[in-house]
């Protein structure tokens, strides 16, 4: 595996102002940050969550503190490639998947966490994963429905337990937010927003064909299975719309 000085950091490029690093191996730099210890907050961008940081400063603010931005969202690769940076989809969920599998290689990187989904699901989650991963240790899973009374207790127990690899899905923006209050507790662990990806492993939902995934059209299957979102997919064209007048009005490429 390929490894990386302690200093170095990603160059952010900007996407309507909001930074995304351009890496050739996202998971081999955060398997180095996890050797040295190093905390971090990786942010899975795409195109809703940029259009919502546009109406919500403290998340834009989020986004930009984010030690790492990953290019989710098939609208942010296109963004990029209007400024000439082919890059490929870094879809959060694989990202996770492969930073779990290093885990479970190595798992003297330490122990993981899993916080959000329905009761029960992170818990059906990590029983898939250590089955298909035995050398993972997962410490904690954790549903995202806690009382006020309870999740100080939780707090504590994740404050104790030092996880190195905490993975966090409650939606967008609430992980982003919910990560940036509470990465104090463990100084030191990688930290990623997964949205909804405990329901998958889980089997409680479906990823889309492999076509439609190689055709950036992912989103399309979602909406199938949540048409409930629908509002939600109106900032898609809107991201389009703003990409391209961004793109008309700026010369070149924008570093954050």
């Amino acid at each position: 595996m390929q490894k990386f000085i302690r200093s170095e950091r990603p160059e952010p490029f900007s996407v309507l102002g909001l930074p995304v690093h351009l890496l050739n191996d996202y998971v081999s730099w955060l398997i180095s940050r996890a050797e040295h210890q190093e905390g971090c907050h990786v942010v899975t961008l795409n195109a809703e969550m940029t259009m919502a940081a546009e109406h919500n400063q403290p998340l834009a603010r989020i986004i930009r503190q984010a030690e790492l931005v990953i290019p989710d969202g098939a609208g942010i690769v296109l963004y990029l490639k209007l400024y000439g940076r082919s890059t490929t989809r870094c879809p959060g969920i694989e990202l996770a998947e492969k930073v779990l599998r290093e885990f479970g290689r190595s798992p003297a990187l330490g122990t993981i966490a899993f916080v959000g989904g329905q009761p029960g699901v992170a818990q059906r989650a990590a029983n898939v994963l250590q089955d298909r991963l035995p050398g993972l240790t997962i410490a904690i899973a954790q549903h995202g429905y806690l009382t006020p009374e309870d999740e100080p207790i939780f707090l504590q127990q994740l404050k104790d337990t030092q996880p190195r690899l905490i993975l966090v899905g409650l939606g967008v923006p609430r992980q982003e937010f919910w990560i940036a209050k509470h990465r104090h507790l463990c100084p030191n662990a990688i930290w990623i927003g997964i949205g909804g990806s405990f329901d998958i492993w889980a089997g409680v939902k479906t990823r889309a064909p492999g076509w439609l995934k190689d055709n950036h059209l992912e989103w399309v299957y979602r909406l199938y299975q949540e048409p409930w979102r629908w509002r939600r997919m109106l900032a898609l064209p809107k991201f389009a719309w703003r990409a391209l007048v961004y793109r008309l009005t700026r010369q070149g490429a924008v570093k954050v």
